[in-house]
């Protein structure tokens, strides 16, 4: 049954961080826009945004060994690094410009400092973490950051990693105290909260069914009611599909060139929760190590700081898992529907290129829980198992294509793909994606608002002040943006040192 047919200036597809973050730039930019949001669930923030879902590391390459890969000669390359770092920079800036301007507040409960460590054991990987602090310390991005392989050092550093650690191979570890804590699922909230009192339209427990471009090339979109049954059809001149590991099936239901010859490859992920106070008092800090040979880069394993509702907590993990569902609340028939003529190729040639990651996804799928806790006492040698409980995460579904690199490539981190006249976009992938939400929106406003860019750019540098430039190239820039964010954002505030 079809009801009504509505016509508006934006539709956001998707209630996660994502959506949440385009939403709120574009009410910036121009306040009388009509945005109306459509998600399947009953609130926001509720699949891959969502605290229990999202490492919520605050990804700026602090910690994260992935980011930094050694060449040839045994220099350590780290252009992705640097990026990771900018990007996440301009998104503390976004943030911090929705606070200054009361547009949301107390940003103590989404984002809390909190030092960001990297750990490793053997001689090689010693080696190769004090030629990574180097590199990265020569760059201003990573001023701060301190390392040690003296084990009374490490003790200060993470007591409950060092506790009757047995010295039998060399340690070593970074640590750098401007790392945060990232509650994605509660920013999600409030940015949507601040929609919302903006005027924009919240349309949950709705399902979007269809998508089609009209002879006048705005979209109309096909939503079913799931309360009641009934599919509306709304218009709008601009669609963004932010539906986490749902925009593949969405993409491929608008028909766009610019979609074909995609496919998508679900993982999921398992963490151990630690449920003993004394423990998750003892550790403060996020600290990662090197991932296993043919892990994916989402699965580098780390013991986890998490502040979730104002209380501390902790995380290990993640271990990966297979599952054919594209979203946590998703069907076991996501992949097989994901199966189109124009990607089978593509993905057959995904499936012969990754036989390493599938063997190691069914080995972390066998595992058994004191499997997992033999995992965790790389990390905490004393970790006992009555004080670990096991939590589902959320799915990611890296993206598949035929690239430079050779048909079927599997690609890791996000991307967005928009339709050459910018009338509609899609952001497939995952990490780091919360934590570079911003600068992947400006992509999409670069993209997909071609005419109006130029006139909103001053207020883009207001909102942003290093748009437009590369941060590595402006030193004292880094500087002001380090104090003014800290300083928006309560790092400085006596009660989150308390809170410590």
């Amino acid at each position: 049954m079809t009801s009504n047919h509505t016509s508006t200036d934006v539709i956001l597809i998707g209630a996660g961080i994502m959506s949440a973050t385009l939403g709120s730039m574009l009410k910036e930019l121009d306040p009388d826009m009509n945005i109306t949001m459509f998600e399947k669930l009953d609130s926001s923030g509720v699949e891959s945004s969502n605290e229990w879902n999202n490492a919520g590391t605050g990804h700026a390459a602090l910690c994260e060994l992935n980011y930094t890969t050694e060449r040839p000669d045994g220099s350590i390359d780290i252009t992705k690094a640097v990026k990771v770092n900018e990007q996440f920079q301009v998104s503390k800036q976004f943030w911090s410009h929705l606070v200054n301007r009361k547009l949301i507040s107390n940003p103590r409960d989404f984002i809390m400092p909190l030092p960001h460590m990297s750990f490793v054991q053997g001689e090689k990987n010693v080696t190769f973490l004090k030629k990574r602090f180097e590199a990265l310390t020569a760059t201003p991005l990573f001023q701060g950051m301190e390392y040690s392989d003296n084990p009374d050092k490490l003790k200060e550093w993470i007591p409950v990693m060092m506790e009757n650690r047995k010295n039998d191979e060399p340690i070593a570890a970074t640590k750098i105290d401007s790392g945060t804590d990232v509650n994605f699922g509660a920013l999600t909230r409030k940015l949507f909260n601040h929609l919302e009192q903006n005027n924009a339209k919240m349309k949950f427990k709705h399902s979007v069914v269809g998508l089609k471009r009209n002879s006048e090339g705005a979209w109309e979109v096909k939503v079913r009611n799931l309360d009641n049954g009934t599919v509306e059809t709304h218009t709008a001149k601009f669609v963004f599909i932010g539906a986490g590991g749902g925009s593949l099936h969405l993409l491929q239901k608008t028909g766009i060139p610019e979609g074909r010859r995609m496919g998508g490859f679900p993982v999921s992920g398992l963490f151990m929760v630690c449920k003993n106070p004394e423990v998750i008092r003892k550790h403060h800090a996020k600290v990662y190590g090197k991932a296993k040979v043919g892990a994916p880069p989402m699965s580098v394993p780390h013991l986890d700081t998490r502040f979730i509702d104002n209380e501390k907590s902790l995380l290990f993990g993640p271990f990966a898992g297979f599952s054919p569902k594209f979203l946590k609340t998703g069907s076991v028939f996501d992949l097989i529907n994901s199966v189109k003529p124009n990607n089978l190729l593509t993905r057959l040639s995904a499936g012969a290129k990754n036989m390493a990651l599938t063997k190691y996804l069914i080995q972390q799928v066998m595992l058994s829980k004191e499997q997992r806790m033999e995992e965790l006492r790389e990390f905490i040698p004393d970790a006992k198992s009555e004080d670990w409980d096991l939590l589902v995460a959320g799915q990611r579904v890296q993206v598949i294509k035929d690239t430079e690199a050779g048909r079927g490539t599997l690609q890791f981190g996000t991307e967005v793909v928009s339709a050459a006249d910018g009338s509609i976009a899609a952001l497939l992938g995952a990490s780091p994606g919360a934590s570079t939400a911003v600068s992947v929106m400006l992509e999409v406003l670069e993209r997909c608002f071609p005419e109006q860019i130029n006139e909103w750019e001053p207020k883009i540098k207001e909102m942003i002040p290093s748009y437009g430039k590369k941060l590595l190239d402006h030193p004292e820039l880094i500087r002001e943006i380090h104090m003014t964010t800290d300083k928006a954002l309560g790092f400085k505030d006596d009660n989150i040192a308390k809170s410590q």
